[in-house]
């Protein structure tokens, strides 16, 4: 059975930064919850940073970047958190590999788990084009990433992945 990496916020765990969570009540999620295939994983904890803690945002770039050494995560009150970010990337990865999750649906426009707009770096609530931390590093491993707001998207391709025709 293919397992499906979550993140933890989405589940109702109250890890994001201000404490809370983002509570996903998606019929999807239920499924694949029932059926045992949810990994559930927060990177930014798991990486060592507390709940709560002040908000961060990348700069100069997106997820990528950060992976090249040419942006930095730093937080709302300008302190380097870049290495929590990439640490708990990485473990979010070995628990994907695992677990054989071949796919992800993580939180939009984090700085760790956004997929394809996050927010650029002002904490003014500007969004720009790219990923976070955690979701560049599993797309770099061929791990499928989707938003909360990609479930249905993320329920084809996992059902195209298991009939063995899914594009890669």
């Amino acid at each position: 059975m293919i397992r499906i990496l979550v993140s933890a916020c989405l589940l109702g765990e109250k890890v994001r930064h201000d404490g809370r969570h983002k509570l996903s009540d998606h019929p999807v999620l239920a499924r694949w919850r029932e059926e045992g295939r949810i990994v559930p994983v927060c990177p930014e904890v798991a990486g060592g940073l507390p709940t709560p803690r002040p908000p961060a945002e990348i700069f100069d770039g997106d997820g990528d970047a950060v992976w090249r050494g040419e942006a930095k995560v730093r937080n709302r009150h300008d302190t380097d958190v870049t290495e929590p970010f990439t640490k708990g990337a990485e473990q979010a990865l070995a628990l994907a590999v695992d677990q054989g999750a071949r796919l992800a649906v993580l939180k939009a426009k984090s700085p760790s788990c956004g997929v394809g707009l996050i927010y650029d770096g002002s904490f003014s609530g500007n969004l720009i084009p790219g990923s976070g931390v955690t979701a560049s590093l599993l797309e770099s491993h061929d791990i499928r990433v989707f938003t909360e707001q990609q479930i249905e998207e993320a329920a084809a391709w996992l059902a195209a992945l298991e009939h063995g025709n899914a594009a890669d």
